[in-house]
């Protein structure tokens, strides 16, 4: 399948650079715009995330998908905070007014305190058991009409029939994230895209292989394996020396914010509980660059808060280390900068088309793709 690209479509002008107040309200003509630079800049996806006290991804999904005509939404979801016959017509009914456009993206949980905070106390394997039970209800419902039971471990009901159907009539793309055995069990077993945050090739390769062979394990056939979805932060420019100028500047920005807001924005002190920014910040002890371009400190100064791993670099060095995981197996690459909506817009100028364009000469194309120029929803900030 053909390599596609992921980012987010930003709520208001914050940024981690320069962060706005704590509850700032939404930007709807902002957030407009924003999404609709994504899919002018070709940009195939976006994540709406999910975290207990921020904005509802099950509404600005379908914000975006009203006022966009390509972009796929992705809807984070946490099988604690919707029932899964509930969520099975949500996302078929989003589907549907969005021509087919709509993945969910499912976040089993990684931090007890984090979910504690809409009530649930389950442990992280009880977590990843529920999500289990979760697709497979979701599957269920989405490809048959006909009304079925379910008495599970986390979830029992009778008779349910959903009416409300895929556009392809048969499924939604489900995604599974994380580092550990249990996500690689789920989503090998159960998912159509895996996502993973940006590690060097060494440690991305091996996750790839216990995903694959989580995937054999579940009886699945070579070609349908999870894609596999891989996330950077994206700090760059027109040369070397200014894309490095660019990252210091990013660095010193985020541990400025860091300090003012004492851990509130960017992670807090102490070891995060998931498995993955254990990894990020083990992997950071190896040095500050490793591999092309994959850069480290912006990960230690945020203590691995989420996606922190920058690839640096000018914009073909940038394309380059992200065609380096293409061909370990990378399908799908997210990218989102730390200047919000100007490096989304850099991106889709300068590395989406440089990345596309040596896929097709590989490919042997004809005519490869042309670098976009500006589209007319072009904005400055």
């Amino acid at each position: 399948m053909p390599t596609e690209f992921i980012s987010l479509a930003f709520t208001n002008a914050s940024t981690e650079l320069n962060p706005l107040p704590l509850g700032a309200a939404i930007d709807p003509d902002y957030f407009v715009r924003y999404a609709r630079n994504l899919d002018d800049y070709g940009f195939d996806y976006t994540l709406q995330p999910y975290d207990a006290g921020g904005f509802d991804p099950w509404t600005t999904g379908a914000t975006i998908a009203a006022v966009t005509k390509k972009l796929k939404v992705i809807i984070a979801l946490r099988p604690n905070t919707v029932y899964p016959t509930v969520a099975a017509k949500a996302l078929a009914t989003l589907d549907q007014l969005s021509s087919g456009r709509a993945v969910v993206h499912f976040i089993a949980g990684g931090s007890d305190a984090e979910q504690a905070r809409e009530g649930d106390f389950l442990s992280k394997a009880e977590r990843y058991e529920r999500l289990d039970e979760y697709i497979r209800i979701l599957r269920r419902a989405w490809a048959s009409a006909e009304p079925f039971d379910w008495d599970g471990k986390h979830y029992r009901f009778k008779n349910y029939s959903n009416r409300v159907r895929p556009v392809n009539g048969k499924t939604i793309p489900v995604s599974v994230g994380g580092s550990s055995d249990d996500a690689y069990r789920v989503g090998g077993a159960l998912a159509d895209i895996f996502g993973l945050w940006g590690e060097p090739l060494k440690e991305t390769k091996e996750q790839i292989a216990k995903i694959y062979a989580a995937a054999d394990a579940a009886g699945r056939a070579k070609e349908d394996r999870p894609r596999i979805w891989v996330t950077f932060r994206p700090i760059t420019a027109e040369t070397e020396e200014l894309a490095w100028e660019k990252a210091h500047r990013t660095l010193d920005a985020l541990k400025g914010n860091r300090a003012d807001a004492k851990g509130t924005i960017l992670g807090g002190a102490g070891a995060p509980q998931n498995v993955g920014s254990q990894r990020l910040l083990e992997i950071a002890k190896n040095g500050e660059v490793q591999d092309r371009a994959l850069w480290y400190p912006t990960v230690t100064a945020t203590n691995a808060r989420g996606a922190s791993t920058a690839l640096v670099g000018s914009w073909q060095t940038v394309a380059d280390a992200i065609l380096d995981y293409v061909d370990i197996g990378c399908e799908l690459i997210s990218i989102r900068g730390y200047d919000n909506l100007n490096d989304a817009i850099d991106y889709g100028r300068y590395v989406l088309p440089r990345v596309r364009e040596e896929l097709a000469r590989r490919e042997g194309a004809v005519d490869a793709p042309k670098k976009q120029g500006e589209p007319d929803a072009v904005v400055d900030g």
